[in-house]
């Protein structure tokens, strides 16, 4: 009952899904070898070679909406990680009240609860137990960059690519991940995702991805 409060409580304040702007990429059939070396190049360049979304410093800031199926909110979000450390912040856009997601290899916690602090073993469980979002927390900083995640727990992921060798879409651990615009990052000099939807089931997350940076 706790979490269902706190989750439609959350879901409220956040108001109702935003629409993201959306651009389909080139369908043009690329060369399977040259995409795949280009992918490699990709990971080892953004720090991801041994698979460890949390690894290197790192931060993006955009839109977030999210939706299960039943209930739908947005928010603007600040995503900073580090050092084996990962901070998720959310703002709901009228009130402006703030939840913070933190996670490190101690456990992960969650403020900003009507029931205060939360606290749980990994941050995807606690956040899905506190307010029903469905948010791929230990992948996405592996996904918001492009970059499959770890095979550990999640599988092996199905990469497509479009006409410029850039991904499309990943596929891993039951969630699709589609990329659908792109923006030079001033600080890797790569090609970033500006839009990014990921879906498993009912469970939906879209981010429109305003700036990066380093932390």
């Amino acid at each position: 009952m706790r979490a269902c409060v706190g989750g439609v409580l959350l879901m409220v304040l956040l108001g109702g899904c935003q629409t993201l702007p959306h651009t389909t990429s080139p369908r043009a059939a690329p060369d399977v070898v040259d995409a795949r070396a280009a992918q490699q190049q990709r990971t080892q360049a953004l720090g991801l070679a041994s698979g460890d979304c949390l690894q290197p410093g790192w931060a993006m800031a955009g839109r977030m909406a999210i939706s299960n199926g039943k209930d739908a909110g947005a928010a603007r979000f600040e995503w900073t990680q580090g050092e084996g450390r990962l901070q998720l912040q959310l703002t709901a856009p009228i009130t402006a009240q703030t939840w913070v997601l933190q996670s490190d290899t101690q456990g992960a916690q969650l403020q900003g609860m009507p029931q205060g602090s939360q606290h749980g073993a990994d941050a995807a469980t606690l956040l899905r137990t506190a307010t029903g979002w469905d948010i791929p927390i230990q992948a996405l900083g592996c996904w918001m960059r492009a970059v499959a995640a770890s095979e550990f727990g999640l599988g092996a992921a199905q990469i497509h690519f479009d006409g410029q060798l850039l991904p499309r879409q990943i596929e891993q651990g039951g969630w699709k991940i589609e990329y659908s615009r792109w923006q030079l990052d001033p600080f890797s000099g790569l090609q970033m995702p500006s839009r990014i939807d990921a879906q498993r089931g009912k469970s939906r997350v879209k981010l429109a991805i305003d700036r990066w940076g380093l932390e």
